[in-house]
C-alpha cells in the first residue's frame, strides 16, 4: 500500500477546513430584502401616524364647527325689544335663559306683526298695565280683587316693578298679551310667564300708569303699541 507522504496530508487537510465564499449574486439579494423590509415598515408606521393625526384634526374640526354653528345661533337670537309707543319708547331685555319657549314665541309674535296696533287694554295704577287683542281679563281681575290684602304680604313674595310678563294660559289666535308691572307685585309667577325686564323708558310706562281710566280700568284715551323691534345688541 502506497504510503501518502506528510506534504500532501497537509495540503488535504488545508482544502477540507477552507470556509466557502459566499457569492456576491447572494450578498446583494440579502442587502436588497432587508432594504425593502425596513423601507415598508416605515412606511407604514409614516401612514399609520399621519392617519390619527388627521383623524384628531378632523376631530377637532367638527367641535369647532359644532360649537362654532352653536354660538352663531345662539349670537342671532335677539336679546332686547324696543316697544314703540304712543308715549314713547320702552326697551325691555329678554330672559332667554330663564323662559326660552316664551321668548321664542314673543319673538315669532313680533315678527308676524301681532303687537303692531295693539291697545293698552288695562291700565291699573301701581300695579300693571295691560296690551292685547284679546278680552281676558281674568289676570287684572284676580290682581284687583286683592288688592287690600297686598299691604300685608311679606316684602320677599313682592316681585320687582318694570318686569314684563304674558299670561300663563294657552294662548290662542291673536292671544299674545303682555303686562309691564308698575310696583311690586306677589305671586307674580303664579299669574305670568315673566321672560324680560324693563331697562330703559320707564319713565314712559308710568306715564301710561298715570292716564285716566274707567271704572273698568279701562283707558279714556287710546293708547297702544305702534310696533316692536328687536335686537342683539342696544
Amino acid at each position: 500500500m502506497a504510503r501518502i507522504k506528510p506534504q500532501a496530508l497537509l495540503q488535504q487537510s488545508k482544502k477540507k477546513k477552507a470556509p466557502r465564499s459566499i457569492s456576491v449574486p447572494t450578498i446583494a439579494l440579502y442587502s436588497v430584502v432587508t432594504i425593502v423590509t425596513v423601507f415598508f415598515l416605515f412606511v407604514t408606521h409614516r401612514h399609520w401616524s399621519q392617519r390619527s393625526v388627521i383623524q384628531a384634526e378632523e376631530g377637532k374640526s367638527t367641535f369647532q364647527v359644532e360649537d362654532d354653528f352653536s354660538d352663531s345661533k345662539k349670537s342671532d337670537v335677539p336679546r332686547y325689544a324696543i316697544f314703540n309707543t304712543s308715549k314713547g319708547l320702552i326697551t325691555v331685555e329678554l330672559y332667554k335663559e330663564g323662559s326660552p319657549e316664551v321668548v321664542d314665541e314673543f319673538i315669532d309674535a313680533c315678527q308676524k306683526g301681532h303687537f303692531k296696533g295693539m291697545l293698552f287694554q288695562r291700565v291699573v295704577k301701581h300695579f300693571v298695565i295691560q296690551g292685547g287683542h284679546s278680552e281676558n281679563h281674568a289676570v287684572i281681575d284676580d290682581w284687583t280683587s286683592r288688592e287690600k290684602h297686598y299691604n300685608q304680604l311679606e316684602k320677599r313674595l313682592k316681585h320687582e316693578a318694570f318686569m314684563l310678563g304674558t299670561s300663563n294660559m294657552k294662548h290662542e289666535k291673536e292671544g299674545f298679551d303682555i303686562f309691564i308691572t308698575t310696583a311690586p307685585i306677589p305671586d307674580l309667577n303664579a299669574k305670568l310667564n315673566v321672560f324680560g325686564r324693563v331697562i330703559k323708558g320707564e319713565d314712559i310706562v308710568q306715564e301710561i300708569e298715570e292716564v285716566d281710566t274707567d271704572e273698568h280700568y279701562r283707558p279714556k284715551s287710546r293708547i297702544g303699541i305702534i310696533d316692536v323691534t328687536l335686537k342683539q345688541k342696544i
